[in-house]
């Protein structure tokens, strides 16, 4: 065996710290720094060495020798094999707590920032939360079985699962019946994967096949549909092709915003957030903290179809949102006028382009929320002199983007960082959600 490929022998490392995925971070008996994936600080373990790069190396955890007191017992017995959850060995009070850490060290070394308020952390429901995810397919001759379920950690292998502890339970308790569902289908080999999707009304489970579907198999998936009340489409191409099995007429999908008095239509398709009872908590928040009154003007940036849009408009004010994909414009449109708002104007935009000219660019606005994907909204941070917006709340989903935005509207443009939390959209998952306000 070569020494390149020659397998090394378990050690001993104590860990120090968390890094931003949620793995475990010390020091190796050379002093390399060291991943080690589900070890906690504090703890001291017997891990495997993986083949890591030149400046730090990777493991994964074999034993715990001395654990850390906030170690917690997983709920989930496919912890540890299936990727969806990386954080279930810490009780839900210390990951939030690890969250904001992780938040306030990114604002103070990209940021260069400080603020003046750290909000408490805004939770709700931690299990059964996952309203909305991507299931894998795999048919495993081995096994004599159809598996569906989350990608294993660092695998394109999907988990053997019946059942999963994030998900809402309409969704998890299917994953069996399904499953079996689809060992019967003559193409299962070709059937990557299936999408669903939780309303408050319903369930939609959208199966993507590769290889056309016999009568036979279209029987057996509309048996499953009916006998488990869920609405069951199929996905033989891209995603125009996406159209409903049964019922034959589909399902619409809705939720609610109760203390706005609200209802959303939405694609099973759509991008929504993912945690229901975190995202109304969140709109309520946003909603107070921006505060319109109904003689200003609010620019709602990467709006979607209209999620805090529409609630922002029951103050009176006078709302434009923005967003680049036309199919969720549709929906805001088509949202907005099912809850009777006349006080909002959508609009179609390349936020990303940082001089582009648009019907509702060159004007100020009173008030601005910006609801950016992973990449952040640096562009549209660039141009704030122009909108000159008194007061800007900030939804983020990555705080390393935020940070740097942060640093141009604090150190460039002269805004002032007020208050700043972490919100656990995706508890047991190293995901970091935050929200901050500028004025």
């Amino acid at each position: 065996m070569s020494r390149k490929n020659k397998r090394r022998e378990p050690a001993e490392i104590t860990i120090d710290s968390l890094s931003h995925d949620g793995r475990g971070v010390g020091r190796d008996v050379n002093g390399k720094v060291t991943f080690v994936d589900f070890a906690l600080p504090g703890e001291r373990v017997l891990y495997q060495p993986q083949r890591g790069r030149k400046d730090y190396g990777l493991g994964t955890m074999i034993e715990v020798l001395e654990a850390a007191e906030n170690r917690t017992k997983p709920r989930c017995e496919y912890f540890g094999i299936c990727g969806g959850c990386s954080l279930q060995h810490l009780s839900s009070e210390d990951q939030i707590a690890a969250k904001q850490d992780q938040l306030m060290s990114n604002l103070r070394k990209i940021g260069h920032v400080q603020p003046e308020i750290i909000l408490p952390p805004l939770q709700r429901d931690v299990w059964g939360y996952r309203r909305k995810a991507r299931l894998g397919v795999r048919d495993v001759e081995k096994k004599g079985a159809v598996l569906v379920g989350f990608r294993e950690k660092n695998s394109s292998f999907v988990t053997h699962m019946s059942s999963c502890e994030v998900l809402h339970p309409n969704i998890s308790s299917h994953i069996p019946v399904l499953a079996k569902a689809l060992q019967q289908i003559s193409c299962r080999k070709r059937i990557p994967q299936v999408e669903v999707a939780q309303g408050d009304n319903g369930v939609i489970m959208i199966v993507r096949h590769l290889e056309p579907l016999t009568s036979e198999d279209v029987a057996v998936l509309g048996r499953f549909a009916k006998a488990s009340g869920v609405a069951l489409y199929l996905q033989p191409g891209n995603l125009e092709t996406v159209h409903p099995l049964y019922p034959e007429e589909g399902l619409e999908l809705i939720y609610r915003h109760a203390g706005y008095d609200i209802e959303m239509i939405f694609k099973p398709t759509d991008f929504i957030q993912v945690n229901g009872s975190i995202n109304e908590a969140l709109i309520t928040q946003v909603c107070e903290t921006l505060a319109p009154q109904p003689n200003e003007t609010v620019l709602d940036l990467f709006c979607g179809m209209g999620n805090f849009t529409l609630p922002l408009a029951r103050s009176g004010a006078k709302v434009s949102g923005v967003e680049g994909d036309r199919g969720l414009i549709a929906r805001a449109n088509l949202n907005a006028k099912h809850n009777g708002l006349d006080n909002i104007v959508f609009h179609i935009g390349d936020l990303f382009a940082e001089d582009a000219e648009y019907a509702w660019t060159g004007q100020s606005y009173h008030k601005m929320l910006l609801d950016p994907p992973r990449s952040g909204a640096l562009e549209m941070c660039k141009r704030m002199h122009e909108f000159a917006p008194k007061r800007i709340v900030y939804v983020s989903c990555n705080p390393a983007t935020l940070a740097r935005d942060a640093d141009v509207l604090v150190n460039t443009h002269g805004y002032t960082l007020k208050q700043v939390g972490v919100v656990d959209m995706f508890p047991h998952t190293a995901h970091v959600e935050s929200i901050a306000v500028f004025e």
